[in-house]
């Protein structure tokens, strides 16, 4: 079953699976993350607290802090947010998703849904599995705000890493003429060695507390892991689904007109 349509087509079925996809992240993300980000900043809140407290003290009469900023966008705001920010994420990249497998198609034998479930698989690896496991996700009342910038940009760097060792993986598997077995062992080979590489050459960022709860950052962590799981799981089984089905109807229309004939 080949990934039929004009590019124009893989788009709108990209779009809809990202949607699909984006929204499913957002309800993993409502019901299993913000739990501990509600917890971190609970811890956050409480550190904070006698900071404030010293400095009340030393506040000269009649000064208040009762005009003090709010939040621009409240806690349930945030939650609800979500939905639309990852319902538009999912969007973008299922319209990326789409485009990538527009160019896929032309170099592999795979059919549609298979192409469109490995390349989720790669896509996650390259865009959260290989970043993860250098730089994992933190919550809220963890990490120095002054080196923010370098963390930013150091996130880019190993995303980047990401895409070079799976693109090694994938030239390395395509390379070697013999099994599917050698082929794979070859790829993987490919995919440790560069991803180490670069693992040794990109340092260490460690500015989590002693303090902090080791548990509540483990959930958070995972939590994180299962949202963007949930996201590009979603986008591969929704895309493949939406390829079965334009696949299965452009068939019985065929038939349709053959038998009218």
């Amino acid at each position: 079953m080949p990934l039929i349509g004009s590019l124009k087509t893989l788009l709108l079925r990209g779009l809809l699976a990202g949607l699909i996809a984006g929204l499913l992240a957002a309800t993993v993300g409502y019901f299993v993350g913000e739990p501990q980000i509600d917890a971190a900043i609970a811890i956050e809140e409480a550190a904070a607290a006698p900071a404030e407290h010293g400095h009340d003290a030393a506040e000269p009469a009649g000064h208040s802090h009762g005009d003090e900023e709010e939040a621009l966008v409240s806690r349930s705001g945030q939650k609800a947010g979500q939905f639309l920010a990852l319902g538009l994420a999912g969007l973008a990249f299922g319209a990326l998703f789409a485009a990538a497998l527009n160019v896929a198609r032309r170099f592999t034998t795979l059919s549609g849904p298979r192409l469109a479930l490995t390349s989720a698989v790669l896509g996650w690896t390259a865009f959260v599995a290989v970043p993860f496991f250098k730089y994992p996700a933190n919550p809220p009342a963890v990490g120095d705000p002054e080196t923010i910038n370098d963390r930013t940009w150091l996130w880019v760097a190993v995303v980047a890493l990401g895409f070079l060792a799976v693109a090694a993986a994938v030239a390395a598997y395509r390379a070697v003429v013999a099994t599917d077995t050698l082929k794979l062992i070859a790829g993987v080979f490919a995919f440790v060695v560069v991803t180490t590489v670069g693992y040794l050459l990109l340092p260490e960022v460690n500015e989590v507390a002693d303090e902090f709860p080791a548990t509540l950052l483990w959930n958070f962590r995972v939590a994180s892991l299962a949202q963007t799981a949930t996201l590009w799981a979603s986008l591969g089984l929704a895309f493949a689904a939406l390829t079965e089905f334009a696949a299965r109807r452009s068939t019985a229309v065929v038939e349709e007109v053959t038998t009218a004939a």
